[in-house]
């Protein structure tokens, strides 16, 4: 194995465990935000609610700091050469998320958990919208970052080979950014749509804490459709506009398109064959991709057969995960849409099979978030920063590959241990439910 691939698979395990938790934090922060207001107001289902979702929030936040740290000194670590390059770049949003987001989110968590009794009311209730603001800020920074390494803006390369800085404002006002962005948080919010609506499902199945259950499964269901269908239109298809217009080869390898193509299919499902160059046993939609693309049936789209194969990204693993990201959003719409019409229909509660399939539903969303960021990340080889560096020239000169195994063994046992702890931790509270949580945390709620 050599040390790019050691390298490039201990990133991947560390970044796709540690998100897991950003996803949860993005989704729920708004809904954290709206029961601390409510509660405000001398709601008393919505203190015990606050509390509740809060606790599940600062569970994520801890387990995602400490799994987000060693990603930061990988940086350095595994890719010297890339941080000694772009280390100009990606040092300023970065920097920006850690003083401006990360510090804004975690002070007034800490209000939020421990100053109920120490701050004013008012103050109380804005902290749950400052969490809310500075998860949100957390996400656009990283996202600005991994954006400018697909489509780099705002930049000039010095006569050493170094990437130097020379608009902040282009970097963070990239369209390419702002539609990734807006892409991620909608695929956030489908999750932390998906986990409110799902707790309240169980508990309604359960006949536990019957008015708070209603009111999770109602505006979980509510705000899992509408991020469901923004996740499609327009954050997706502007996201897809700019893969088109910026990186074709990636678009080529989502669709297993190999051969150019006038009025381009959109494959459904199939196998592609990379020796054979073709997809196996395909459903074709006939001209969609040439419409989908470039609004015209008839359009040209390039396929992989005319790059160079030492720049198409690995196809397979591209085209299973973007299939997998838009086959599970697909069915995200249908399971809310039809939790939405019953709810309508005040039918919603004596539907059980409705229910189960809300509380199901639940592990899919965060299937879906990394699926996206498979495909995003994998379809951007074999560069780093799109068109400037290949990845194959990032790594680090001095590590070598059995120092990345040893390494990747350690964070994975020592992952293991921390995923345990945090299923311990956030079944216990959802075992516990919102009003016996409350009270073991010593809530104060209003009469």
């Amino acid at each position: 194995m050599s040390v790019v691939l050691a390298d490039r698979l201990q990133f991947a395990f560390t970044v796709m465990f540690h998100y897991l938790f950003p996803i949860t934090t993005m989704g729920l922060a708004p809904f954290v935000a709206f029961y601390t207001l409510k509660a405000q107001r001398g709601d008393a289902d919505a203190a015990k609610a606050a509390a509740f979702w809060t606790k599940i929030f600062a569970v994520n936040f801890a387990v995602g700091v400490v799994t987000g740290i060693p990603m930061e000194f990988q940086f350095g670590t595994n890719w010297a050469r890339f941080s000694a390059a772009s280390g100009s770049v990606i040092g300023q949003p970065l920097a920006m998320e850690g003083i401006y987001a990360f510090f804004l989110e975690s002070i007034f968590l800490g209000v939020l958990l421990y100053g109920k009794d120490r701050v004013a009311p008012a103050l109380h209730g804005v902290s749950g919208v400052c969490v809310w603001l500075g998860s949100w800020l957390s996400g656009f920074f990283i996202t600005a970052t991994d954006a400018w390494m697909q489509h780099p803006v705002g930049y000039a390369v010095g006569a050493d080979g170094r990437i130097e800085l020379t608009s902040l404002f282009a970097v963070l006002t990239s369209p390419f950014a702002w539609w990734q962005y807006v892409h991620v948080l909608a695929g956030a919010m489908v999750a932390g749509g998906f986990v409110v609506a799902g707790i309240g499902a169980y508990y309604v199945l359960s006949r536990r804490e019957d008015a708070l259950a209603r009111r999770f499964v109602q505006s979980g269901t509510i705000v899992a459709l509408v991020f469901s269908m923004l996740a499609i239109f327009p954050t997706g298809d502007r996201n897809s506009a700019n893969v088109t217009q910026y990186q074709p080869v990636k678009l080529a390898a989502m669709e297993g398109l190999f051969a150019s193509t006038n009025g381009a299919p959109l494959a459904i499902i199939g196998m592609p064959d990379v020796h054979a160059r073709t997809i196996l046993d395909p459903v074709f939609v006939p001209d969609i991709l040439s419409f989908l693309a470039y609004g015209n049936f008839n359009a040209n789209v390039k396929g992989l057969n005319a790059y160079a194969t030492e720049l198409w990204p690995p196809v397979e693993l591209t085209y299973y995960a973007y299939h997998v990201m838009v086959g599970l959003g697909t069915i995200f719409v249908s399971i809310a849409g039809v939790a939405v019409l019953w709810m309508w229909r005040k039918r919603l509660f004596e539907a059980r099979w409705v229910l189960w399939l809300l509380l199901l539903a639940m592990p899919f969303p965060y299937i879906a978030n990394e699926a996206g960021w498979v495909t995003t990340e994998v379809g951007r080889q074999p560069w780093i920063i799109y068109g400037l560096m290949k990845t194959a020239h990032a790594a680090s000169p001095t590590v070598v590959t059995g120092e990345t195994i040893f390494t990747l063994l350690g964070f994975a046992g020592m992952y293991f241990m921390l995923g345990v702890l945090f299923l311990y931790l956030t079944l216990r509270e959802i075992g516990l439910g919102p009003s016996a949580s409350a009270l073991a945390h010593g809530a104060e709620l209003p009469a």
